[in-house]
Parts: C-alpha cells; structure tokens; sequence
C-alpha cells in the first residue's frame, strides 16, 4: 500500500537532539574530548566576565560552534547561525536544546572577541593535550616544524602608498585600479583593508599575494599539532617562530626538530643547537654549502625524522581544504592568529578519536 503524502506535524515532541544522534557519531568521542577540555578552562572563563550584569553567550557553547565550522567547512558565521537553527546535530553538539533560540551573528562575533583577547584557542589546545590519554600518545623527543601561507581578507587594489599619493580606484562596485609601471613594496605601501597583511610571493615563479604566515609545531609520534603562531609575512618569519615554539616547549631535555630546506641557515642551525635541540634539517646544497653536516646526517634518526616531517603537510591540506583556511576570513593578526590555532586544534579532535581507539 502506498503511504500518503501527508505532513506528520505534531503538537508537542518528546524526542530530546540527544536521541536523534546515533550513538557511533563520531561527533560522540569529540564532544566528550571537548567537554573534558573546556571544564578545565572554568576558571580562565570567569576571569573574562564580569560578576554581574547580563549574561553573554556561554563561551563553552561559542567554542563548541566554532569547533563545527571548522569541522562542516561552514564558510561564514552567518551561516553557522543559519545551521545552528535548524540543524538537529550542531544543536546537540552546541548543548542548545530544541527549543533554545539562536544568537544573533553580530552577537556571536562580540562575543567571540571577548575570548580572542583571553587567548583562549591557545589554552584550549593545551586542555586538549594535556589530558591524560592524549598525553599518552604524544612525542617529547622529537618534532616537526614548517609554514604555510594564509591569504589575507584584501584585495590588492587596497594595496595603496602609506603616503596617500596614489589614485583610488574607479567608482562602483569592482572598481577598475591601473597598476601598470607602479612599484610596490611593504616599505612604500599598505592595505587599506587589512594593514597587517603583507605582500609576500612563497617561491621563485608564484605569484606575490597579500597574506600571512602560519607555523605548525608537530610531534613525530601521532603527527598531532603542539603548537602553533601566526606571524607577519617575512623572509625570516618561518626561522623566528620555530625558534619560539622550541623555545615554549617545557624542559630542558634534548630534542630533535625535522624541518624543509627553507631552514637551512647557519645563524637558524647555531640557535637550536643552543636550545638543546637536534637540528634534523634537510640540506640546501643548490650552490651553497649546507648548515648540517655529516655530524648530524650520519645518525639514522635524521633519515626517520626527513620521513615523518612531511606528514605535517597533512596539517595545512585538512585546515586549507576542510576548514575554508586558505583564505582567512578575518582581519588583523591576533584574530587571524586565534582562529588558526583554533582550527589546528580542531584538526586535532578529528584524529584523537581514532587514535585514543587504537591505543586502546
């Protein structure tokens, strides 16, 4: 017999978002590991707030919704608030029940700025590391490090002299801007749009773009993110935030850091050295001399380290294709450095369920 084409609409509905998420979700063994890690940043979330007045957006919940962004390639906030309304699993994950109303996007975007200025994304990376049965899998010996570029949210017809003398683009909605016999250069120019934002061209050949530059720290054992910075984009940016994310690292034991030929500098070698790190760095030997020597190339440890370092480039596919980062959607460096650590840790919680399941 055939069923009817009839609306099924009732009065009341007694089925909670927690019955409607099968319980092999993946999302499950997330939220779990999320919920662990933001208990334990309470206290870093009273300091933030005031102890009266009207009630903000529980930061629990924002982090939570920001976390799907990165996880369901949510391309606005617009639209996560969009999702947020009538999508039975981002409710559940939020904590929002089904009847519990949305926020505001302007709303949420204040809010959320309350906690880039606590630098929260980088305490909830380290909640997340530092629970037990993830501490467990990671590495204190031996690390990765390497950069990658981040398109700014400019255009390079915002790319305008400091000094004001140039002419603004003709009048509409895509104004035409003649570059033609113009030189540019950081020195000289700057974004209208976003003044952090540097040009900068990543290889002989590629184009020179607005952008920024994001370094990932990475543990050889599970290849999981343990730290992150966002810096200027410059010739030695990749050299100097490497240095400080070692430098971050707790102890004082020995460690070795794999990393590309872009590392290959005497000055770079001689500074981990000093740190009581291992430089396991792929040699630059197209006409120069390498920094690395047969003093650290003929112990196998450095052909195992050239291997494993490569799986950080797993870090900036997932991040650039899954979470929307090759084009940050946001302006000035400490929001666009919060949002890329918070997506790094994002990556983070999409592999440790399977791995917390193979430890097991």
């Amino acid at each position: 017999m055939r069923g009817g084409d009839a609306r099924t609409e009732a009065l009341f509905s007694y089925v909670s978002c927690e019955a409607r998420v099968p319980e092999d979700h993946p999302l499950r063994a997330i939220r779990n590991i999320v919920n662990e890690a933001l208990a334990a940043l309470s206290p870093a979330f009273a300091d933030l707030y005031a102890k009266s007045g009207r009630p903000s957006i529980p930061p629990e919940k924002l982090l939570r919704a920001l976390l799907l962004q990165a996880f369901y390639s949510v391309r606005s906030e617009r639209q996560l608030m969009e999702q947020l309304d009538y999508n039975l699993l981002f409710r559940w994950f939020v904590g929002l029940s089904l009847d519990a109303a949305v926020w505001d996007v302007t709303v949420f975007t204040k809010n959320r700025e309350r906690l880039i200025e606590g630098d929260i994304a980088a305490q909830f990376m380290a909640a997340v590391l530092n629970q037990a049965r993830v501490k467990a899998l990671l590495s204190d010996e031996h690390f990765s490090v390497d950069g990658t570029l981040i398109e700014a949210w400019a255009s390079m017809k915002s790319f305008r002299p400091k000094d004001g003398s140039s002419e603004p683009p003709a009048p509409g909605r895509n104004g035409e801007r003649d570059f033609r016999g113009e030189k540019r250069s950081n020195e000289t120019h700057a974004s209208t749009t976003d003044p952090d934002a540097r040009l900068y061209r990543k290889g002989p050949g590629q184009p020179a773009k607005l952008a920024y530059l994001g370094h990932v720290l990475m543990e050889n054992r599970h290849a999981l993110v343990v730290d992150t910075r966002l810096t200027l984009a410059t010739g030695t940016a990749e050299r100097e935030a490497a240095l400080a994310m070692i430098g971050a690292r707790p102890g004082t034991h020995r460690i070795t850091l794999g990393a590309d030929k872009a590392y290959d500098a005497a000055g770079f070698v001689t500074d981990l050295r000093q740190c009581n790190a291992t430089p396991h760095v792929a040699q630059n030997t197209t006409h120069r001399r390498s920094a690395i020597d047969a003093r650290t190339t003929r112990h196998p440890g450095y052909a195992v380290s050239g291997r494993v370092r490569k799986r950080i480039e797993e870090v900036f596919g997932w991040t650039k294709a899954t979470a929307g980062f090759r084009k940050t959607r946001h302006r000035n460096l400490a929001r666009v450095g919060w949002m890329f650590t918070l997506t790094a840790t994002a990556y983070n919680l999409v592999r440790l369920p399977m791995l917390l399941g193979e430890a097991a």
